[in-house]
């Protein structure tokens, strides 16, 4: 497979994992307590669910136990972007117990993250319905992991937003502060004349900048932090003329009442800086 989640390429994923390695096993690809009581016997090891989840991450684990030792013999049970039970097993690895052993911590940090992005993009994509907003991701991700966290992400239903600072123009209030207070047209028609195939999106935080930034016909706004009430006159001012992104601290608990705004899109930074690991284990039948 040449990309993961269809984010992110095959050799990228290989050095972020060697990345990972080295930082477990070092350079040397040392594992001190393995290696010293030379665990060299064949064993199958299973991954399992501890409970419920959508699933993640997959590839990067057959990655991850590949790299260690490319004799060992993984199988896949699972797919990204399904729905697992409590006890289900997502994957087998047969081979040597010593190189089954370097690679399970790894592999184990990596699904277990992923799937816990997942599954909490799902729940965010159940409360607004299928006919819902889009559930967008952000750049709040772990340094390093950007692609594999949001490839977790579509795995769970939802969407990626800019992949980073390259990809998508997004005028913030720092930005027009920096640049002398210009108003908001006066920056979207700069920004397009630079970089004229990029998405431009303008952050705004009332009604009256949001008024200002529709004249420029920018492709989105983001409306930071308003009400409902504030997010139903913005669509209504924004009808025709661009897209609408609610964002700020939004829960579980409050997503489908912003949804019914009919809101475009609705970005959630905690689906990847505050989600919680879901319990995995790999079981080793000798």
């Amino acid at each position: 497979m040449d990309e993961v989640g269809g984010a992110i390429k095959k050799n990228s994923l290989r050095n972020i994992i060697s990345l990972a390695l080295n930082e477990d096993l070092g350079p040397e690809y040392l594992d001190a307590t393995t290696d010293s009581l030379q665990l060299d016997q064949y064993v199958v090891a299973q991954l399992s669910t501890r409970e419920s989840c959508r699933v993640a991450g997959l590839d990067v684990v057959k990655t991850v136990f590949e790299m260690v030792d490319n004799q060992l013999d993984v199988k896949l049970f699972s797919q990204n972007g399904s729905d697992a039970s409590e006890g289900e097993i997502l994957m087998e690895v047969s081979g040597s117990a010593s190189s089954i052993l370097k690679a399970e911590r790894t592999a184990l940090n990596f699904v277990q993250r992923l799937c816990g992005i997942a599954t909490l993009t799902r729940s965010f994509v159940d409360r607004v319905g299928l006919d819902g907003p889009m559930i967008l991701d952000t750049r709040k991700t772990t340094p390093g992991l950007r692609e594999l966290e949001k490839a977790a992400v579509e795995c769970g239903g939802g969407y990626n937003h800019r992949m980073g600072l390259y990809d998508a123009v997004m005028i913030k209030d720092n930005h027009l502060a920096y640049w002398g207070n210009r108003s908001i047209p006066d920056a979207v028609k700069t920004a397009r004349k630079r970089f004229p195939n990029l998405k431009i999106q303008v952050e705004v935080d009332t009604i009256d900048q949001l008024k200002d930034a529709v004249l420029a016909k920018p492709d989105w706004v983001l409306l930071d932090n308003m009400s409902v009430n504030e997010l139903r006159e913005a669509v209504s001012i924004c009808q025709g003329v661009c897209k609408v992104e609610a964002s700020g601290g939004i829960t579980l608990d409050e997503v489908a009442n912003i949804a019914s705004t009919c809101v475009d899109a609705i970005s959630v930074g905690a689906l990847t800086h505050s989600v919680f690991s879901i319990d995995l284990g790999l079981d080793v039948n000798i």
